[in-house]
């Protein structure tokens, strides 16, 4: 594994600047906590941290596969670089922050500066694992980051049960980070024991990569990654913490940045895939067998929902089955479609997610058989989550679209055409649960305790959040080749992990 440099691609270090800027942006919203600027200062460096993302996607080499702009810092062990795949994800994190740091204001939070600034150090440590080599940092921003959401559905739940959901979230993702833990050990124990000189133990993945694991560490460390991982991600059946987490958490802000970005694909693709390729071929059908299962049980789950929010969990866990099953193709194309799908993913579940938590800012509730009638009062929140659930299934004219084309085709060329039609009709199911919901919630009969007076019509911040993220879901719909370039050539060396002639 090579890398180039920072110093030949950029002036200053990208990398770093990405990860420090929201943490800067954090420290004066601390000192301006009782300012009147204070709101505008943390939405600008929301903004700057958006630019910065640009920045990189232009400096970057889409042609070559080696990972670019590093940046060592050896007494604390950092390591950082980037390739196409990471600034994919890293342009999808900075776009949810401006629109988050801007709903956050359409919701009229009590406390907005408070809000803004978990939002971004969250966002640094977003930042810090989708840039880092090094599994011990991945793991310790992770745990930052479930730790600050964890802080947010304790801090502003909008239902009474939010024990729960708090409860149950820490209970799973502490047990996913000890998972992941406990498997980053046993690669650097395979390492330390490969290596006849005795070097030091190493989290790097470069150092890991340098020396071949022994055979029989090999599956140790793939169940835990992976388990680890899949909770987060989350993959049936380590999908027990979102429902309450939806149903009883935050609205939209905690969501989206938990689901918006797949930060458990990026795991899978950066670290699971190339340190532990043997065991991936020996388990690959199992996991794949799990994921096609999760697609039609989350499916199923989903229909039986009275909550808009409970349904959209299980629309989470039953699209993220489809990932999984494009990753663990192991073919270039269907790595790329399913990176690519994770991305249409947060950006679709996004839109639809800001847009119930505007349903809920009105109507005081999720509950399906407590909505209905809203189309006529708010059409453009109810067109808007429409789109955002027809992305969701890979609809022409957005992301997905190409993404899912490119999945299903590597999946009929590894696992043959019945298990790929299955998984097709899941998502034809999941087509069916989305356009109920829409239905339910917008065109069906206004209940008697929900008056057109009391449905305030859309705002102006509302229209600007909503058609901003539309606007980028759709202009990357129809014109994918863009993210097509920037990811082909990291997808083809990841893949190059299981080829065999």
């Amino acid at each position: 594994m090579n890398e180039v440099h920072w110093a030949a691609l950029a002036g200053y270090p990208l990398l770093a600047m990405l990860q420090l800027l929201p943490l800067l942006g954090a420290v004066a919203l601390l000192l301006l906590r009782k300012a009147r600027l204070a709101v505008a200062v943390g939405r600008l460096f929301a903004v700057a941290e958006l630019f910065l993302a640009l920045d990189l996607y232009r400096r970057i080499d889409v042609s070559s596969s080696v990972m670019q702009f590093a940046e060592r810092l050896d007494l604390l062990a950092y390591h950082a670089a980037a390739d196409g795949i990471s600034v994919l994800f890293i342009l999808l994190t900075a776009l949810l922050g401006v629109l988050l740091a801007f709903y956050g204001m359409a919701r009229q939070q009590v406390t907005p500066v408070h809000l803004l600034g978990v939002l971004l150090l969250i966002e640094a440590s977003l930042m810090s694992m989708l840039t880092t080599m090094n599994l011990l940092w991945f793991a310790a921003a992770s745990a930052l980051q479930l730790a600050l959401i964890g802080y947010l559905l304790w801090r502003w739940a909008s239902a009474s049960e939010e024990k729960l959901a708090l409860s149950r979230f820490l209970q799973y993702q502490f047990f996913g980070c000890c998972l992941f833990i406990a498997g980053a050990v046993v690669l650097v124990w395979s390492h330390a024991d490969a290596n006849p000189l005795g070097e030091r133990w190493s989290f790097d993945l470069f150092d890991l990569l340098a020396t071949p694991q022994i055979s029989k560490y090999q599956s140790a460390a793939f169940y835990l990654l992976f388990y680890g991982l899949a909770i987060r991600t989350p993959l049936f059946p380590l999908h027990g913490w979102l429902p309450n987490s939806a149903g009883y958490g935050l609205i939209a802000v905690g969501p989206v940045l938990l689901l918006g970005v797949k930060v458990g694909i990026y795991g899978m693709a950066r670290f699971l895939l190339p340190l532990t390729a043997e065991a991936v071929i020996i388990w690959q059908p199992y996991v794949v067998a799990f994921a096609m299962v999760g697609v039609f049980y989350a499916a199923v789950l989903a229909f039986r929902q009275a909550n808009l929010r409970r349904l959209m969990a299980f629309a989470v866990v039953s699209h993220t089955s489809l990932i999984v099953i494009g990753l663990f193709t192991l073919h270039p194309a269907g790595v790329q479609g399913a990176l690519l799908l994770a991305v249409n993913f947060g950006l679709a579940i996004t839109v639809m997610l800001l847009m119930i938590g505007y349903v809920y800012r009105r109507a005081g509730t999720t509950n399906l058989d407590r909505l209905g009638g809203l189309f006529d009062r708010v059409p453009f929140i109810a067109i808007a989550f429409l789109v955002g659930g027809l992305a969701l299934l890979g609809m022409p004219g957005t992301p997905g679209f190409d993404a899912v084309h490119l999945v299903l085709e590597a999946s009929i060329q590894a696992f043959g055409a019945l298990p790929t039609i299955a998984t097709a009709l899941g998502n034809v199911a999941a087509a069916g649960f989305l356009l109920w919901a829409f239905q339910r919630a917008f065109l069906a009969p206004r209940p008697k305790d929900l008056p057109a007076r009391r449905i305030a019509r859309t705002s102006p911040m509302e229209y600007a959040v909503g058609g901003a993220a539309l606007l980028v879901l759709l202009v990357a719909g129809f014109y994918p080749e863009p993210w097509l370039h920037l990811t082909d050539s990291a997808t083809q060396a990841l893949a190059a992990y299981f080829t065999h002639d």
